[in-house]
């Protein structure tokens, strides 16, 4: 994981976000944050924008308050109150969860991503489709914005009408697709950095809850430069 410490000192935020739901967008998210906290002395913070990380890594169903809760908290409540949302998850990841509902106001997510941006940890944000504006905010600002997808005509077209730009794409490999890397760079404008092969391997890790603490080496250098 040498090329994630390389970049320490610039990229402190990553988004990972899709145009369209189904893209594989939680599992990347959860490969990455993995991957960055076996390279980090503290581990790594994931938060939880699309609401499915805690099943793809095994905990319970959430019952407490979460990003959903403070977000819609107001301006009154400390920043460090994020700290006490944070739920310990394998693979030395810790969890913001994401609650109740997220709300449409802007502000306290623009907020949201500067207290993100300033956690010493490397973190990651699963900030899922972006259908709604507090992951649309944190894709925005975040050091590094990876749009996760499928080479597929309607992901692309999703892709294409989404007011976000990416700064890198993460590209979840499909057999019998007939677009590849360069097809999705030329339609898109943005570089691939990664390349994920769908893998039964991977579903079964996934349905059985143990997904970060079985990442093929395959999927751990495919994202070593993701960022």
């Amino acid at each position: 994981m040498a090329a994630f410490h390389r970049v320490w000192g610039v990229v402190v935020l990553i988004a990972c976000w899709s145009a369209k739901g189904g893209s594989g967008t939680t599992v990347v998210s959860v490969a990455l944050a993995a991957c960055l906290a076996r390279s980090s002395p503290s581990g790594a913070l994931l938060a939880d924008l699309g609401g499915d990380v805690p099943a793809v890594l095994g905990l319970p169903e959430p019952s407490g308050p979460g990003l959903g809760e403070w977000l819609a908290s107001g301006h009154g409540v400390p920043a460090d109150a994020l700290r006490r949302l944070e739920v310990p998850a394998p693979a030395g990841l810790a969890v913001l969860c994401t609650g109740s509902d997220l709300p449409s106001a802007p502000g306290r997510a623009e907020v949201l991503a500067a207290v993100l941006a300033a956690d010493p940890r490397p973190v990651i944000v699963d900030c899922g489709s972006t259908g709604h504006v507090p992951g649309a905010t944190l894709a925005a600002s975040a050091s590094a914005s990876l749009l996760v997808l499928r080479p597929c005509y309607l992901a692309l077209r999703h892709a294409v009408r989404a007011p976000l730009r990416p700064s890198g794409i993460i590209l979840v490999r499909e057999p019998g697709r007939s677009l590849g890397r360069r097809d999705v760079e030329e339609v898109v404008g943005a570089p691939v950095r990664a390349e994920i092969d769908v893998d039964p391997a991977i579903a079964r890790a996934v349905d059985a809850g143990l997904w970060p603490l079985r990442l093929p080496r395959s999927v751990q250098r495919a994202l070593r430069h993701a960022a």
